[in-house]
């Protein structure tokens, strides 16, 4: 089976559909799938809802779906840093379901295990627990104590970035980059795939895997990459 397309469009053709809910990787502007981000702004698909860490910049990453109106609900723990996205949420234009970051990476965990629910304290008592189931557990030390539902994502797409991937789709990815990534990967029926270079099938180390290709449907080289700075803080020049 053949997992390498072209480029991303190709890599995306007969999956994208309108209201999908689409787990994608990254933090910040570090390891996001830019290139599959390009596609599905440049498919049209509407009605979308993201899970992700965050919702990029203004005009980078998520954010430039957020610019062309595509997204109608963001799962989501960071969103600093983008004025549409404020805009948009607090005009009622964009539905936001925020999650601790932790609980996040664990809800995209849970459901590519298969778990459809687990419960946590992270969350009791704030925002986050409104609306949520809420148990009694004993803790290590037998104490009482409330926990809440928490439910696993089930996307119906995951798209990802790596640094190499082989051409039966085993990943690695590089540094911090390889965070939200790899549970994002896992909790899409489809998963694919963009990467920096892409090596024949048997010449990466199988200790250095971080993802088996068992997980990921496509692939496609999206090199080269321009490496973007989320915010830059400088030093003010001193006056003379």
């Amino acid at each position: 089976m053949n997992k390498l397309y072209p480029d991303a469009a190709s890599a995306l053709d007969g999956i994208l559909r309108n209201d999908m809910l689409i787990a994608a990787g990254g933090f910040g502007l570090c390891g996001i799938p830019e290139r599959l981000l390009d596609a599905i702004r440049d498919s049209g698909v509407t009605g979308l809802t993201f899970a992700s860490n965050n919702a990029g910049i203004d005009n980078e990453g998520i954010g430039k779906l957020l610019r062309t109106r595509q997204v109608k609900k963001m799962i989501s723990s960071y969103v600093g840093e983008n004025k549409e996205f404020e805009r948009q949420y607090l005009s009622g234009e964009l539905e936001v379901e925020f999650c601790p970051q932790g609980t996040l990476a664990e809800r995209m965990r849970a459901g590519g295990a298969g778990i459809p629910g687990f419960y946590t304290r992270t969350g009791v008592g704030t925002e986050v627990a409104k609306g949520k189931e809420h148990k009694e557990f004993p803790d290590r030390d037998g104490v009482m104590q409330t926990y809440i539902l928490e439910r696993g994502i089930f996307a119906d797409l995951s798209i990802i970035k790596a640094w190499k991937a082989d051409t039966t789709g085993n990943l690695v990815f590089r540094k911090t980059a390889r965070n939200f990534n790899l549970p994002a990967a896992t909790c899409g029926k489809i998963c694919v795939a963009e990467v920096e270079e892409v090596v024949p099938a048997g010449s990466l180390d199988p200790d250095q895997i971080h993802l088996p290709g068992v997980f990921v449907n496509r692939i496609v080289c999206g090199a080269p990459y321009d490496k973007k700075i989320e915010f830059r803080t400088v030093r003010q020049r001193e006056t003379a």
